[in-house]
């Protein structure tokens, strides 16, 4: 789980981001609404509720700032806080309990300067159609900016409990996300990342043909000083044609995907109720890498879902190296009251654990094949901060250069200790 702590001087707010890029975002949002509002000495956590553990160290962190902060107001909100609010509400720590759609809009911060607001401010999510949009600046450091361009989600995946927190998939009009790149390219963002819940399906929800795909080429085409431009996860199966071709064709488009596969097991993915199976995402690698063969893949993967036997576990195992794999994010396999697969039946916690351990142990030995193979290559690096970058291919790079925070420079890989490269800076090329 990442945290993040933004500050608001004038209206000493602090923002305590927990979970995913659109919370990264969100909390932006929250910040600026927080300091237009006037609001107090505040806290803001912005929660997560992808797994049990993530709503436990959500509690965690609230009890800590309350130790920490004992005269600030401790406002909690995000996911966690919209599927469960009766229990954050029951946390003598907490003062105000705001759900996923209040905290985006501006009229919530301004309501929670008088005295009489209620203590719980949550509605119901699954009524919600249209997603809250407001421009925000920047996010602290000029490196990278997160933009919202889908909240919610239309799919049951059995484990997840995401979509009563976020409700039913929705889009923000293109014209809407072009302006708020265009606005933070101009504040100094070399990279911009398009994120949401559910960002194949992107579009489904508005009016003519606009699909990520078609966004991704309207982005590029309408805001050409963009240098880089990323996707946050993305389902696949659900990759439109026009996306495939942005990948191939568009260099400002990183070559670098996360993919949400969860399993390599057909039966363990059935039961998932996915909506792919083991080839299809093979396939997928295999096609997407022959038209971009610099093509970097990560993927969330779960460790012990229900029913999953030693044979199933492997077969996830083996999807690996049959999709080459890089970046691995490994989920132990966490109950989640209210989804069906809370109900089936569990795989003990020892064998959870043990072949999470494998998992993280496959991910770090694929790394470091992929980080070895890069020694001796030219490439781009993004300065985040002295001495460390990011590849266009997400590989992080130790480099030794004065270079500042959103730099662009290049550099010659010169050898990798497993987890990032490190390199020597190039001297800049010579203008034609």
């Amino acid at each position: 789980m990442r945290s993040k702590r933004c500050d608001g001087a004038m209206s000493q707010v602090r923002v305590v981001t927990l979970g995913c890029r659109l919370n990264a975002y969100e909390s932006e949002v929250m910040r600026q609404h927080a300091a237009a509002a006037g609001l107090g000495d505040a806290v803001i956590v912005n929660t997560c509720a992808v797994t049990s553990q993530a709503v436990r160290q959500a509690m965690q962190a609230i009890r800590k700032l309350r130790r920490e902060t004992p005269q600030a107001r401790i406002i909690v909100t995000g996911c966690a806080a919209q599927i469960e609010p009766d229990r954050f509400a029951a946390m003598p720590e907490v003062d105000t309990v705001l759900g996923n759609a209040e905290k985006m809009q501006a009229r919530t911060f301004q309501g929670l300067s008088t005295a009489d607001t209620p203590r719980v401010v949550v509605n119901d999510i699954m009524s919600v159609r249209e997603t809250a949009h407001a421009m925000i600046d920047g996010f602290g450091s000029r490196v990278r900016a997160y933009v919202q361009v889908q909240n919610g989600c239309d799919h049951r995946c059995t484990f997840c409990i995401i979509p009563y927190g976020r409700g039913p998939s929705r889009s923000v009009p293109a014209g809407e996300v072009v302006a708020q790149v265009r606005r933070l390219v101009a504040a100094g963002y070399p990279e911009i990342v398009l994120t949401g819940v559910d960002i194949t399906a992107y579009g489904l929800d508005l009016p003519g043909a606009m699909r990520l795909g078609t966004l991704v080429r309207h982005i590029l085409r309408q805001v050409p000083e963009l240098k880089r431009l990323r996707l946050s996860s993305i389902d696949q199966i659900e990759a439109d044609t026009h996306l495939i071709d942005a990948l191939a064709e568009e260099p400002r488009l990183m070559p670098h995907l996360h993919l949400s596969l969860q399993s390599g097991d057909d039966l363990i993915l059935k039961r998932m109720k996915r909506r792919h199976g083991r080839a299809d995402a093979v396939q997928f690698c295999d096609r997407v890498r022959r038209l971009r063969p610099d093509m970097v893949f990560g993927a969330d993967l779960i460790a012990g879902f229900p029913t999953e036997t030693d044979a199933m576990f492997r077969n996830t195992e083996r999807l690996v190296d049959d999709c080459g794999l890089t970046f691995l994010h490994v989920f132990p396999f966490s109950r989640r009251p209210g989804t069906p697969a809370d109900r089936m039946p569990q795989v003990e916690g020892a064998a959870i654990r043990e072949r999470a351990g494998k998992l993280r142990q496959k991910g770090q030995a694929a790394l470091a094949a992929h980080l070895d193979a890069q020694i001796g290559r030219e490439l781009e690096l993004l300065v985040e901060r002295e001495g460390l970058g990011r590849a266009r291919g997400f590989a992080e790079v130790k480099v030794d250069t004065d270079a500042e925070a959103g730099e662009l420079l290049d550099v010659r890989v010169t050898g990798s200790d497993g987890l990032r490269l490190r390199g020597e800076r190039l001297a800049p090329k010579c203008a034609p």
